[in-house]
């Protein structure tokens, strides 16, 4: 191998190192859903008197959302979103009303404290 493909072969892997740590880095930096009460895909004996959600990093608050569909896919009201005492991970919701039976979906969207939105979903169901 030539001097200059050497040097050319070291420059493409250099590189190649460089852009999958910024990929790596922008993929650490959204909130990701890490904890969830009530679990995904639970079934539950009684109605939970509120929604907790961790996050793999703090959330603002101010610009975060959280819902509640039930069973007819109509939006159960809560009460407001906020964060657990000292930690800005965990996100709150209580719930103001008894769930009945059926299946019911939590949507969540939240903005991380350095400004990344990222969203999902996941259900659970009260017997």
């Amino acid at each position: 191998m030539s001097q200059k493909s050497s040097s050319l072969c070291r420059i493409l892997a250099t590189s190649a190192v460089l852009v999958a740590g910024l990929i790596s880095q922008q993929a650490l930096a959204h909130a990701h859903l890490k904890t969830e009460t009530p679990a995904a895909d639970t079934t539950l004996k009684a109605s939970p008197t509120e929604l907790s959600l961790g996050f793999s990093e703090g959330i603002e608050p101010s610009f975060s959302k959280v819902m509640l569909k039930g069973p007819d896919k109509k939006v159960v009201k809560t009460g407001a979103l906020a964060l657990a005492a000292n930690d800005n991970t965990q996100a709150i919701v209580p719930l103001t009303t008894p769930l009945g039976a059926g299946k019911y979906t939590v949507s969540w969207n939240v903005v991380s404290v350095d400004g990344h939105k990222t969203e999902g979903q996941y259900s659970f169901t009260v017997q």
